[in-house]
């Protein structure tokens, strides 16, 4: 039997990489069960007042936010807070189909528009990996606000 998975980030700003993130996979960040949030409302706003409602005190060292696939087949990803800091290069890292379907100069100028976005986002661009067909289609490594590696493939 396969099972769902839920990706998880250990961060010191689990607010500012769910929003980065969100925003990077076309996510959204869910409201509180039972409550009906608006197009204006924020989500992580609603879930802090949800939070005092129930008499949680939430301090920087226990906050907490998640994103999730609105059409509901990706998988949910949660940021957790942690004292440490990332020290060393990712062993698993997320790839973003940010180009399916295209190649060569087209392919790389989509990534090259997105790199953009995601860099006034609060990314970091990291390097570009030409295109060398046939093996490779080219890719650019970036670094989310906290400096955990991704590529827009």
């Amino acid at each position: 039997m396969s099972r769902t998975v839920q990706v998880t980030f250990d961060s010191h700003d689990p607010e500012r990489l769910a929003r980065f993130w969100a925003e990077a996979l076309g996510y959204i960040v869910p409201g509180p069960p039972g409550i009906e949030l608006g197009e204006d409302d924020d989500p992580i706003a609603a879930w802090k007042e949800f939070a005092a409602g129930l008499g949680i005190e939430l301090g920087p060292e226990n906050m907490v936010a998640a994103i999730e696939d609105p059409e509901g087949t990706g998988p949910r990803v949660f940021f957790q807070t942690v004292p440490e800091d990332k020290t060393v290069k990712n062993r698993v890292h997320l790839d973003i189909r940010a180009a399916p379907g295209l190649d060569g100069d087209e392919r790389m100028d989509t990534l090259e528009a997105e790199c953009a976005r995601l860099t006034a986002l609060g990314g970091s661009r990291l390097r570009r990996v030409d295109p060398d067909p046939p093996m490779e289609a080219g890719f650019i490594v970036m670094t989310d606000p906290e400096g955990n590696e991704f590529c827009l493939d």
